[in-house]
């Protein structure tokens, strides 16, 4: 697809990432989907090859690369073939995870956590959702109460990708019920800490390979160095790091969707029925044409999304267009080649039968898409 996003050097990293993908991705997926988890041996493959912690300056081991177009040409290969559910690993790591590190850790707290999200030797959850609190994070019941030089922790955790895994979670909790919107806090609770423990590895839809878990913490003592940032500051933390979350959705929506209407068009072209290529009946073709049209003009928004990101100017409600549009689209483009590969379509050993499922959550999780449309609308009736 045209786009003059990238240059020269992005391409050159494009190799790199490519042949990761081709040697540690693609002769996995099949194994990380019956294990319903992918294994630590691919994170340090990929903290080996320069993939992970791309943002973590030179001073904690990374290479202090700002520049965003990296990590969507990351995002681009593993759409290739078809890996969504390590593409959402890796975005929780360092779209997400690491992050609000960058942001709101202190020196002692960098030179402890960031050199693993490097290396891959760390992998990081955020827990937000609870069982009766998804998009409405301030309904949640997770409390975090000082004690000397501790917080103590209690409450439990829902849908939490990379749960099984992390070897550090930060937590949302409330730390004063009475202060509205600066009553709550982040908190950073490392594995093994006595009171943490992991539920199930929870069944989903799709995205099989992707550990998501539920996290329980009963009175888990934490020192108070592992409080993040400011005490009361935590969900204005949560407004600062949604806009970069949900572009990274939107990037993911995206690059699977190009991903998925190129391996529609391959097959069409090569197909036949009646006595002629199946891309070739005018029904189907109008729709392929209206596909390619709406992908290249989401582009052509996303591409514009990521250089403001570049320039620290993606407002939350762009971030919040490019996350409703794109995965709007994605879920378009994906039936639609399920559609048109037929009965092949159903089939799992079809990528396009696995990007089926593993599509849906992208219009629920970073805020649903009904929440995107609320922050779009409430931005359109300001005064």
């Amino acid at each position: 697809m045209q786009s003059d996003l990238f240059d020269r050097d992005h391409e050159l990293f494009r190799e790199s990432v490519r042949g990761f993908v081709d040697k540690h991705v693609v002769p996995h997926l099949e194994k990380w989907d019956a294990d319903r988890l992918i294994d630590r041996e691919t994170w340090l493959a990929a903290g080996r090859q320069g993939l992970l912690g791309l943002p973590v300056p030179e001073a904690y081991g990374g290479p202090g690369e700002l520049d965003y177009r990296f990590r969507f040409v990351i995002q681009q290969e593993i759409a290739r073939v078809g890996a969504s559910a390590l593409q959402s690993g890796f975005s929780t790591n360092d779209d997400i995870v690491l992050n609000y590190l960058l942001r709101h850790a202190n020196e002692e707290q960098r030179q402890r956590w960031l050199p693993g999200f490097v290396t891959g030797e760390t992998i990081g959850a955020i827990a937000m959702s609870e069982p009766a609190a998804g998009s409405d994070l301030r309904a949640i019941q997770t409390t975090a109460v000082a004690d000397g030089d501790t917080w103590v922790i209690n409450g439990s955790k829902t849908f939490i990708t990379s749960g099984i895994l992390a070897d550090l979670v930060i937590v949302f909790a409330k730390t004063d019920s009475a202060a509205g919107s600066r009553g709550f806090s982040l908190f950073v609770v490392e594995d093994g800490t006595p009171g943490f423990s992991r539920g199930r590895k929870l069944d989903k839809l799709g995205l099989h390979a992707q550990d998501t878990a539920e996290l329980f913490f009963e009175d888990v003592r934490i020192p108070k160095e592992n409080l993040l940032g400011e005490v009361g500051s935590g969900f204005a933390y949560l407004m600062q790091s949604l806009p970069l979350e949900r572009l990274g959705i939107g990037i993911a929506a995206q690059v699977s969707a190009e991903a998925v209407l190129g391996w529609t068009l391959d097959y069409v072209k090569e197909r036949t029925a009646f006595g002629k290529r199946v891309g070739e009946f005018q029904g189907l073709g109008f729709t392929l044409a209206e596909l390619q049209t709406a992908v290249e003009v989401s582009r052509a928004y996303i591409d514009r999304c990521v250089r403001e990101h570049n320039a620290g100017t993606l407002t939350a409600v762009d971030a919040a267009k490019a996350k409703l549009w794109a995965t709007e689209l994605q879920g378009r483009v994906i039936d639609a080649g399920v559609q048109f590969h037929g009965g092949y379509g159903y089939m799992m050993e079809y990528p396009v039968a696995k990007a089926y499922i593993d599509a849906r959550i992208q219009r629920i999780y970073g805020g649903t898409n009904e929440i995107m449309k609320e922050i779009i609308h409430r931005d359109l009736m300001k005064a």
